[in-house]
């Protein structure tokens, strides 16, 4: 482990545990292994690049500076029930470190959709016990059509999440972002401008982002007049975010077999994206999402 990924694991583990778990009231036993460990050692799977719960268990329990930090890691069943308990936590600690960037307050947020991939085979559609949520879509990056869900996420312009949820490829994005916007009202302030593609062209959308107090800005296509042109500098950035997701932590290869499963291990690898952008932030690192310092 690198002196910076120390660093950054042991800021995190004291911001979640003033900021984002709950204090334990009452009576009972208290864990051993508390959900501050739990979201610190989450992080510290995904930015070392373990997208396997069972080989990222072997490796901490066999390195001794490792078992010297987390003594009381449990097994791999038990951290894998443990991590899906903890869905609602990690979605807040997103927030938390969001909100503790400059660029929370900024007026210019971004979205886009990318896919995540859940199956490779028929055999494996039919089994799953993600038939009927997950779907077939195209990704037209990679002229490609695969079976699972979209990733819709909505972030600022450092890649910091602001809003994300999970959809079926087969419905429009218009609508699923409508849908995630309506859902996260009280996160919008008047005045924000959104960037989105050519897809999210479309009066009654437009109607809808202007009723939540949205700027709309998107390239014009064809058969319109000019108005923005083609943004093809500023697109680059969202697109830089996903990259970074499916790039550098593995989000095509996120391992989930059920819908709880996938949208705990998209959302741990959210956190992590985030975890490094709000410590670049703290550190004064140039590039907010570099993850160089943090991957080995």
């Amino acid at each position: 482990m690198s002196k910076e990924l120390d660093t950054l694991l042991t800021a995190l583990y004291v911001l979640v545990d003033d900021h984002v778990v709950p204090p334990r009231v009452g009576r009972g036993r208290r864990p051993v292994f508390t959900d501050s460990e739990l979201l610190t050692v989450a992080v510290a799977q995904v930015l070392l690049r373990f997208p396997g719960e069972r080989r990222w268990i072997r490796h901490v329990h066999s390195d001794p500076h490792w078992r010297a930090m987390f003594p009381h890691l449990p097994k791999q069943s038990g951290y894998n029930k443990r991590l899906r308990k903890a869905e609602p936590l990690l979605g807040r600690a997103i927030w938390t470190l969001a909100a503790c960037c400059p660029s929370w307050f900024d007026d210019l947020w971004m979205t886009d959709a990318t896919p995540v991939p859940c199956g490779m085979s028929r055999e494996t559609v039919k089994r799953s016990d993600l038939a009927g949520h997950a779907n077939y879509g195209y990704c037209a990056s990679h002229s490609r059509y695969y079976w699972g869900f979209k990733l819709y996420l909505v972030c600022t312009g450092d890649g910091m999440p602001v809003m994300w949820c999970l959809a079926d490829p087969k419905i429009g994005e218009r609508e699923v972002v409508a849908a995630l916007l309506d859902n996260n009202h009280h996160l919008i302030r008047e005045g924000q401008i959104l960037l989105a593609d050519e897809g999210f062209s479309g009066a009654e959308f437009k109607k809808l982002t202007a009723s939540k107090h949205l700027r709309l800005l998107r390239p014009d296509p064809k058969d319109e007049t000019y108005r923005n042109g083609n943004l093809g500098g500023v697109r680059q950035w969202i697109e830089s975010v996903n990259q970074t997701l499916k790039g550098q932590l593995d989000l095509e290869r996120h391992g989930g077999r059920t819908p709880t499963g996938v949208f705990t291990r998209v959302t741990q690898r959210l956190l992590a994206m985030a975890t490094a952008i709000w410590h670049n932030w703290t550190t004064g690192v140039t590039s907010k999402r570099s993850l160089i310092a943090y991957d080995h």
